[in-house]
């Protein structure tokens, strides 16, 4: 019964993983098609926030392919989150404000699931558990 009332529990550090690696895995992929087709699709990338486009196309992949792996590896996971959040706001509300319903779903999916990751965190599985400053002190008998 402790698994389903402890925050802390294993299916709650479970659940981190299955979710970091899934959106984590997801932008790799995205980012990975931005960068082999750079050649492409820069030119067509339009400057939405209005510090030019090629500046714009190379922060997106910045977020979605390193932002991407951290995310995955869970390595500032928190942080990692906050380019990814920035650019699924940017997609729905400003590159696709005027398209249908249908073209927007995946990043509104993508938009939610950012402040989920970012209040799970990088969970128990994760490479920010390994770090030093996050081990938890053995607890005294």
């Amino acid at each position: 019964m402790k698994v389903l009332s402890d925050p802390q529990s294993l299916a709650t550090d479970v659940a981190s993983l299955l979710i970091r690696l899934l959106f984590g895995g997801m932008f790799i992929y995205y980012g990975w098609l931005k960068i082999e087709g750079y050649d492409l699709y820069m030119p067509h990338f339009k400057n939405y926030i209005g510090i030019g486009s090629r500046l714009s196309y190379n922060l997106v992949i910045v977020a979605e392919f390193f932002g991407g792996f951290l995310i995955l590896i869970g390595l500032l996971t928190r942080l990692a989150i906050l380019p990814i959040a920035f650019s699924m706001v940017i997609v729905i509300f400003v590159a696709h404000a005027n398209d249908n319903f249908h073209m927007k779903n995946l990043p509104i999916v993508y938009l939610v699931l950012c402040p989920v990751i970012f209040l799970l965190g990088s969970g128990r599985y994760s490479v920010d558990a390994l770090m030093p400053w996050n081990r938890q002190p053995l607890a005294k008998k």
